[in-house]
């Protein structure tokens, strides 16, 4: 039987060569997967922009919210890659442990979904105990209430996808999420604007396109794995009622710092919505085309990250202690440098790539782009430090080290981040422009805390901290 070149550690004589090359032939599918799905959300942004800011305003806050819970539960669910390629680096052949990983993530996802559902019912209190006026709240809150029946498809979706990516078939991360492009367009040009026999739903359209969409993506990785011979043999689906529960608390015990390290940041940037709903829908709109355009970029570090985790974990369960340093400086300086590339079109062509939402030489979107502007600038001046914070993070999940790394996340992001935001954004004239300030400081702290982590754990012994 021939090696999977992705799930082997290189040869030793071929060293960093040989990682770079495998964390790439990991990597790029990854990536393309992440840019694809964030085309995905990009589509529901370009339909309901066409409807206006107060109606891109009212969405912007629905997405903030079920974003950061939909993100943070994905990280939990999401440790089945690091524990799969523990495993993997352990025993080549391990079906059994492999099958336990994936099916008690399947329930871990499940179960946080439903009860994620419940805060998404109450949108429009929520919404308007954040200070948010009355009309806004009620279309988000509206919004919400259709987009929250996405979250289970969603959570399994992404359980499904760490399980592919960790057995070498990210490909089929990358495919499905580039057919789901097509899915979400053909859903909001029905339902929002009323094509090919749909209602006409406006606003509310998008979140049913979205419901529709996600529900593509689990079906789609079903029939994947189920065509493929060696994703197949695993039989995740075979007994799924069967519980593991050793398994399963296990799952809980270390996924759920990750979910609280990813609230740290989502809640940082998708909570900065509601500040910025209090400067106005035009500061709130141009926030949202900016952050967007920051997501996009995020993507490829995170998918570096989502590599890193499967590498890093591969020989941490190899217990190849140089393995692991070459896996996770790798990925680190590949994620670090691409976010230099996209600070510099942040800085010198940013109407450019605000062109992908709308037309910024329209008059009416004259106060908007004039806001995202001003916010890319910030935005190019962090990148370097979101990429570096990332991607360290995922390489510590390899070692499966998630309880210091959250801490740091915590005290980063929310002392000298919001803290920032909040003392600039309301303290002083800057409003939204010193609330993206605070982004850079926390991503800052951030990035320097999860670097010195990282240089201090590339010991194996690090992991049972």
């Amino acid at each position: 039987m021939t090696s999977d070149p992705i799930l082997e550690p290189p040869h030793r004589g071929e060293g960093w060569r040989g990682e770079i090359v495998a964390t790439l032939a990991l990597a790029w599918p990854l990536v393309a997967a992440n840019l694809a799905q964030m085309l995905v959300y990009g589509v529901d942004v370009i339909f309901v922009a066409r409807l206006g800011a107060e109606s891109l305003a009212a969405a912007s806050l629905a997405v903030s919210m079920f974003g950061i819970v939909v993100w943070s539960l994905s990280g939990m669910s999401g440790m089945v890659s690091a524990l799969i390629a523990a495993e993997l680096g352990r025993r080549r052949h391990a079906v059994r442990e492999v099958r336990r990983s994936a099916r008690m993530g399947l329930w871990v996802a499940i179960a946080s979904g439903l009860v994620a559902m419940v805060p998404m019912h109450f949108g429009y209190a929520i919404m308007l105990a954040t200070g948010q006026e009355p009309a806004l709240a009620e279309r988000s809150g509206a919004f919400l209430a259709v987009l929250k029946w996405a979250m289970v498809p969603m959570l399994v979706a992404n359980v499904l996808r760490n399980f592919v990516s960790a057995l070498g078939r990210p490909i089929f991360a990358t495919a499905i999420t580039f057919l789901a492009i097509g899915v979400a367009v053909l859903g909001n040009y029905a339902f929002v604007f009323g094509h090919f026999g749909a209602p006409a739903l406006g606003l509310y359209g998008s979140p049913l396109s979205t419901v529709l969409t996600t529900v593509f993506f689990v079906a789609a990785y079903v029939v994947a794995i189920a065509s493929d011979r060696r994703l197949r043999r695993y039989r995740v689906f075979g007994n799924w009622w069967r519980p593991e529960w050793t398994r399963f608390w296990e799952l809980l015990r270390k996924g759920a710092p990750v979910t609280l390290q990813i609230v740290a940041e989502a809640g940082l940037f998708g909570g900065a919505a509601f500040l910025m709903g209090r400067f106005g829908p035009e500061q709130l709109a141009g926030h949202t085309i900016a952050l967007n355009l920051a997501a996009l970029a995020f993507q490829v570090p995170m998918g570096m990250a989502q590599a890193a985790t499967i590498r890093v974990g591969y020989f941490y369960g190899a217990r190849d202690p140089a393995g692991v340093a070459r896996a996770g400086w790798t990925a680190i300086a590949i994620g670090g440098g691409f976010m230099m590339i996209t600070a510099c079109l942040m800085l010198f062509a940013p109407r450019l790539l605000i062109r992908l939402y709308l037309d910024p030489s329209a008059p009416q979107n004259a106060l908007l782009v004039a806001f995202a502007l001003r916010y890319m600038v910030v935005a190019a001046a962090f990148q370097l430090f979101d990429g570096i914070q990332v991607v360290c993070g995922g390489s510590l999940r390899g070692l499966q080290d998630t309880r210091v790394p959250m801490l740091l996340a915590l005290f980063g992001y929310w002392v000298p981040g919001f803290g920032t935001a909040i003392v600039l954004g309301f303290f002083t004239p800057l409003q939204g422009t010193g609330v993206w300030i605070g982004f850079a400081v926390g991503l800052f702290v951030v990035a320097a805390l999860l670097l010195r982590r990282w240089i201090r754990g590339t010991r194996l012994a690090l992991a049972s901290d």
